[in-house]
């Protein structure tokens, strides 16, 4: 492809999407359009390191710097996409510009969910999604505040450990009965509650939040479904995000939970492809389609599109899922996808902090959850890749290794 590509989204995904074309060859006209202030920057830290860094600290989360921008021609426009103009092949901006594309790649991200309660409007009642919104928390963490986290996923927790490490207190709302719930099994979830209880977090199970009350327009308690008022100097929202469609909608491409693409990351509008937290594509992994937010989903979206666009052979999509975690001294790395009903099978002793739980779907291994294993979790994502897997049986003998056993596979497949 030699005519422009316009790259709407400037986060991990839209970012990795421009670096992987140039990577590959591509040297037409490559503009990125985003719609915050400065340069692409990483959105993990934000919920952990970046929240306990000295606004004097350097720049750890900015990808790269404005050098490296103009050394791959790369253009970064600071100018909201409003519009897609399809008959055209034009994306028209908040300022009116419009800027014209051979293929577009949407990597326009999600954004947090709203708390749909009475007083989720008052001050210092914050979501965290965004640079600046990091900013705003990171200026109100300190010594003796009182921190609570509704929602217990990655980003409560993670919050929550960060806003104990800084020496506020912290409690945690979920209305689960158990904290990442949808994301881990109930082993990884157990330990995790353990270690944060060790480390002064309360955690509240079970109980939903029906208002936010507050003094002067500022919050100041948070009311519980059972009647309780928990007081709360700030007030973090971790419910989950809503993935941005609107564009896509409106452009007239289908969109569910995300905007519906192939097992080519493609649209049916064949110049226009999507990636990353935005994108709902048929995952071999998951069974189904899936909607992933993950660092590993964007940039291995990034490099299949820039693959296919390039012209080199593509097959479809299917890289192997992973994420992870950092919460005190825990790294909690997860590969594949889980279900509710998986059987568990574990590889290690939780007592030691040091384990794997492997997740089966009959004999079919689906995902395996590693806690400070990072061996395990390396070995993992090789073994869900192939086609050979560990019976349950297998994982629980002495001396099995993830590692051992992708090694043996790959010499007896040659």
């Amino acid at each position: 492809m030699s005519g422009p590509i316009v790259v709407v989204g400037a986060g991990q995904a839209g970012f990795q999407a421009a670096v992987s074309l140039r990577e590959t060859g591509f040297a037409g006209p490559l503009t990125i359009v985003g719609d915050e202030p400065g340069l692409p920057y990483q959105r993990p830290p934000l919920s952990k390191a970046y929240l306990l860094a000295s606004p004097d600290d350097p720049d750890t989360v900015t990808l790269r710097p404005q050098a490296f921008f103009e050394r791959h021609t790369l253009k970064v426009v600071h100018d909201p996409a409003v519009a897609i103009d399809r008959p055209r092949s034009r994306v028209r901006l908040r300022s009116g510009r419009a800027i014209p594309y051979a293929h577009l790649v949407l990597a326009v991200g999600a954004r947090a969910r709203k708390l749909p309660v009475p007083g989720s409007d008052l001050d210092r009642v914050l979501t965290l999604r965004t640079r600046a919104e990091a900013d705003v928390l990171r200026g109100l963490l300190r010594e003796g505040i009182r921190v609570v986290v509704i929602g217990g996923g990655f980003i409560g927790m993670e919050v929550a450990a960060a806003a104990r490490k800084a020496g506020a207190h912290a409690i945690v709302i979920e209305t689960l009965d158990r904290v990442m719930a949808r994301v881990v099994s109930p082993e990884t979830s157990a330990h995790v509650e353990a270690v944060h209880a060790d480390q002064g977090t309360a955690i509240v199970l079970g109980r939903s939040v029906t208002a936010l009350h507050g003094v002067a327009g500022t919050v100041s308690e948070v009311e519980l479904d059972d009647g309780r008022r928990i007081p709360a100097d700030v007030v973090v929202v971790g419910i989950g995000v809503v993935p941005n469609t609107e564009l896509a909608q409106c452009a007239g491409l289908e969109v569910g939970d995300g905007i519906v693409v192939d097992e080519q990351l493609l649209t049916a509008d064949p110049r226009i492809s999507a990636i990353g937290d935005c994108a709902s594509y048929p995952s071999k992994h998951a069974g189904s389609r899936a909607r992933l937010e993950s660092v590993q989903n964007a940039v291995d979206h990034a490099h299949h599109v820039a693959t296919r666009l390039t012209g080199a052979p593509s097959q479809a999509y299917a890289q192997v899922p992973w994420f992870w975690t950092h919460q005190f001294g825990m790294r909690i790395q997860t590969a594949g996808i889980g279900r509710a009903d998986d059987l568990r099978v574990l590889h290690g002793d939780p007592t030691e902090g040091k384990f794997s739980v492997c997740r089966y779907q009959g004999d079919r291994l689906v995902a395996v959850e590693s806690v400070n294993r990072t061996g395990d979790h390396i070995g993992a994502r090789k073994v869900l890749a192939g086609a050979q897997h560990p019976t349950p049986h297998q994982v629980t003998q002495p001396g099995f290794t993830f590692k051992a056993f992708a090694a043996q596979t790959a010499t007896a497949a040659r």
